[in-house]
């Protein structure tokens, strides 16, 4: 399998910070996501960019690439898991980890496989007869199967399972799978939440971060802002300024079927479109000298 360098990939330094990735990752994400980009190839770049970002955002998972990065292999070489792969030994990731749901999850690399997906090879097995015992693993759904409370299909041990996602469930509830686990136990499926191209979670909260051109800020707007449970209009008041943030009630999270939902919170990004035309240009040209003084002066 090939070697591949998730930090070339979201185009970051093997030092950056945890902001400094999520931000690149988020860029990326939007840049080639299916449902915007119709550049050739950009299905594929996005599911690079979420495989370099879910290797990179884990502490856990970072060491573990870091080390073997740190042998000098280079994107494109040829490199084999040891026997029982990279998972094993102390340090190692220690249990299965499943993507599931139509997220950032699904579709990744032999070469994430081998270095995420397989851990714990290499233990010695206790001989004879081994008692029932339960089966750990970790699940990470996508916010709208979180939202929605979907069916997902995950596969453990060579098996397959259809797993009902219960509405509004929380990083580190448990799904328990009864007599599905090794020799007999229970299967225990750990929820994570997967990466999202677009949202952030804080509690029930949904972050979304909403770009808007100067004069919509400054005029006021009436833009198409997503949700997870489909798109929505918001009214952006009149001389916003950037980091402002206005609040969608009950477009994030449910709490449970029944419970209060959360918030989607969306912070503006005042951003200036690139001008591709005369027309474009005379106008900022316009408003270049509506602004003649120094507008920076308080």
């Amino acid at each position: 399998m090939q070697f591949k360098d998730y930090y070339d990939i979201l185009g970051v330094e093997p030092n950056a910070g945890e902001a400094e990735i999520k931000s690149a990752y988020r860029r990326l994400a939007r840049k080639y996501h299916p449902d915007v980009s119709k550049e050739a190839g950009a299905e594929d770049k996005f599911k690079a960019v979420n495989e370099a970002y879910e290797a990179l955002r884990d502490p856990q998972k970072r060491v573990a690439y870091d080390q073997l990065r740190a042998r000098g292999y280079r994107p494109g070489d040829d490199v084999q898991p040891p026997p029982g792969g990279f998972g094993g030994g102390p340090g190692g990731v220690d249990f299965e980890e499943i993507f599931a749901g139509g997220g950032a999850g699904g579709g990744f690399s032999d070469f994430f496989e081998s270095m995420f997906r397989r851990g714990g090879g290499g233990r010695a097995q206790p001989r004879g007869p081994q008692p029932p015992g339960d089966t750990r693993a970790r699940l990470a759904v996508s916010l709208e199967s979180v939202f929605h409370g979907d069916s997902v299909r995950v596969g453990v041990g060579g098996k397959t399972f259809e797993v009902r996602v219960p509405k509004g469930i929380r990083p580190g509830q448990v799904i328990r799978l009864a007599k599905q686990g090794q020799r007999g136990g229970d299967l225990l499926l750990e929820i994570e939440y997967a990466a999202h191209p677009r949202f952030e979670v804080d509690g029930r909260n949904i972050i979304y971060t909403l770009p808007v051109a100067p004069w919509e800020a400054a005029l006021g707007a009436t833009v198409n802002v997503p949700t997870l449970g489909g798109d929505v209009e918001l009214k952006v008041p009149k001389e916003s300024e950037a980091g402002r943030k206005l609040r969608l009630r009950g477009r994030g999270l449910p709490a449970g079927a029944t419970g209060t939902a959360g918030d989607q919170i969306v912070e503006l990004e005042i951003q200036a479109p690139t001008p591709h035309d005369l027309r474009q240009r005379e106008a900022y040209e316009r408003i270049r000298e509506a602004f003649a003084d120094d507008w920076r002066r308080p």
